[in-house]
């Protein structure tokens, strides 16, 4: 099935989310026609170059042989003209070599990518959380020799944490490295998991490696981070030599399989140290945090993938006797009418907060002031965890539901539809758990300022709830909002009283309630917007704006009450039952 870059999906939701307002202050290169001049490049690369390659990466693969990994066929070819198109270094700083467009730009065309080829994207989404990390804690010689590399496309970032008895419990590594008496460190260790760690699409590859100090302090106080690069990185920017690491094997995997996912041994290798002894972990999160937003951006974009291959399945396929006309195909069944409308009111609800929290990003940054700089910040960091998690949850549902409108056809390899819903299965689980962005959502994000960034985002809520109720064709979208944000806030003010083992209970569930209505909100916004378009009473798609907020308000946000009085209930039950209790 032939991929249609969501171009103008992607521009209308920019203008929903504070884009406009945002590139007006802080980007005064980048206008409305920039924008769609660069959405359109992107989304014509990514459907002619990178699309017609998913499903032979898919059957095919990335393979090891001799030491060695060998990106999937047409990979290493489609990643040179990424590069020398440009789109490596979208949002990077000019001052290595980057292009200096807003993060939200950097987002709206790694959606594209995604949903083109998940499994390429992978390794250009590394790159871009190393470029951060080496930006804000690299040393002067990192920053000169190695970022610019990075930005251009030229070298590609590998994130290196996780290994075999150390999932995500990171206090649980090994990986030692030891001062050379000389500057530097020599790294030893195994890391599993490695996305994109070895392949021949570039000619050098940087893993930033979490690992100890001979004299370090046991748990994660005594994890710093290093960079160590396939081919040593001289003085003069030239490469030398190979370094002491290489690939092991790379795992067979449910899905995803154009992505080399590698174990990587290090036997005595060359490696520098990035920011300060002790530190690793915060150090890492700058690339951690950026890779989730990018994960949760996947979600979106493998969701659009299956919806549009579902649709497309959907006006073909002729089968029994349809409702609601639509020339004989089973897109005159309501319920199939029902599960592709959901899908698509999905997608746009998680694009917008993806979006959203692109845009806070560069808010933290460029505001004017201090204190609207640190809101935008407050704000990015409890979005983050939602922008992840509930993102990548539509994934799976909606991959779900587009093996469901295939029907039968949708088992079968060979439509396409198991691929995305394969695929898809991986983003809940990456880059920190969805159980672990809840329990950071719940345990440090929601407390901050004893509550008062979460209250303050329920009251933004409920003001577009009451501006929705006023306008008849939204008001049922305004009383369901309205009724999930005092649900939200309900939840909010028992977990703020019930630290601990309670809280963590109700995580998850209170993870979906805030991703639920914080979705509902903002396809609310996008009703209102297009209702306000100059063009809505002539344009279909604009119309469809308000039906697929009132389809989610019905669906998903009506729940919102009976989420948030489940979840406080708290975990007795929970902590009462042993696992033998469970046992047939």
């Amino acid at each position: 099935m032939t991929f249609r870059a969501p171009v103008r999906d992607l521009a209308f939701a920019l203008s929903t989310v504070g884009h406009d307002a945002l590139i007006a202050r802080a980007y005064p290169d980048l206008d409305a026609d920039t924008v769609a001049a660069v959405l359109e490049a992107a989304g014509g690369f990514t459907a002619d170059v990178l699309a017609p390659l998913n499903r032979k990466g898919d059957l095919e693969g990335a393979r090891y042989e001799n030491g060695k990994v060998t990106a999937a066929p047409g990979f290493a070819e489609a990643y040179r003209q990424f590069v020398e198109g440009g789109w490596n270094s979208l949002s990077a700083d000019p001052a290595h070599g980057g292009q200096g467009l807003s993060k939200a730009m950097e987002l709206a065309v790694f959606e594209m990518v995604h949903a083109s080829n998940m499994a390429f994207g992978l390794c250009p989404m590394l790159t871009q959380g190393a470029i951060e990390a080496l930006d804000l804690h690299g040393t002067e010689r990192q920053k000169r020799l190695v970022l610019p590399k990075l930005v251009s496309g030229e070298w590609t970032g590998a994130m290196c944490l996780t290994e075999p008895q150390a999932g995500s419990d990171l206090a649980a590594l090994t990986s030692i490295a030891r001062p050379d008496g000389n500057g530097g460190y020599r790294l030893s260790g195994q890391k599993i998991f490695i996305t994109w760690g070895d392949h021949d699409a570039a000619e050098n590859i940087c893993h930033l490696v979490i690992a100890r100090t001979p004299d370090a302090p046991p748990g994660v106080k005594g994890i710093s981070l290093f960079l160590a690069s396939k081919f040593e990185v001289k003085d003069d920017g030239g490469l030398g030599g190979r370094n002491g690491f290489r690939p092991a094997s790379i795992e067979h995997k449910l899905g995803i399989h154009g992505s080399p996912t590698c174990v990587m041994l290090y036997e005595d290798a060359e490696a520098e140290l990035v920011g300060e002894l002790g530190q690793g972990l915060p150090h890492m999160f700058v690339m951690m945090n950026a890779a989730r937003l990018q994960v949760g951006v996947q979600g979106v974009a493998i969701a659009e993938r299956a919806f549009q291959q579902a649709l497309a399945f959907a006006q073909e396929r002729k089968q029994g006797r349809t409702v609601w006309e639509a020339e004989g195909t089973i897109y005159g069944h309501p319920d199939v009418r029902r599960m592709l409308m959901l899908m698509k009111a999905r997608i746009e609800a998680a694009r917008a907060i993806c979006l959203t929290t692109g845009v806070l990003a560069d808010l933290a940054r460029l505001a004017d002031s201090e204190e609207e700089r640190a809101a935008a910040k407050a704000r990015q960091e409890l979005l983050t965890p939602i922008a992840k998690a509930w993102s990548t949850d539509t994934g799976v549902e909606v991959a779900s539901l587009g093996v469901q409108v295939h029907g039968g056809m949708g088992f079968i390899e060979e439509t396409g539809a198991a691929q995305h819903y394969r695929d898809a299965r991986i983003a809940p689980i990456y880059e920190g758990t969805n159980g672990i962005q809840a329990i950071d959502l719940v345990g440090r994000k929601v407390g901050m300022e004893d509550g008062g960034v979460m209250r303050a985002l329920c009251a933004e809520l409920a003001l577009t709830a009451e501006e929705l109720t006023e306008v008849p064709d939204l008001a049922s979208v305004g009383r369901r909002l309205a009724a999930g944000v005092a649900a939200l806030e309900q939840a909010t003010d028992w977990l703020l009283a019930h630290r601990g083992p309670d809280s963590l209970a109700a995580a998850t569930p209170y993870l979906r309630l805030a991703g639920d209505v914080i979705g509902g909100a903002m396809l609310g916004r996008q009703a209102l917007a297009a209702a306000a378009d100059p063009g809505f009473a002539s344009d279909p798609w604009l119309k469809s704006k308000a039906a697929l907020a009132r389809v989610f308000a019905g669906q998903v946000l009506a729940q919102a009450p009976g989420v948030a009085e489940g979840l406080m209930d708290g975990g007795a039950d929970l902590e009462a039952t042993p696992a033998a209790a469970l046992a047939s």
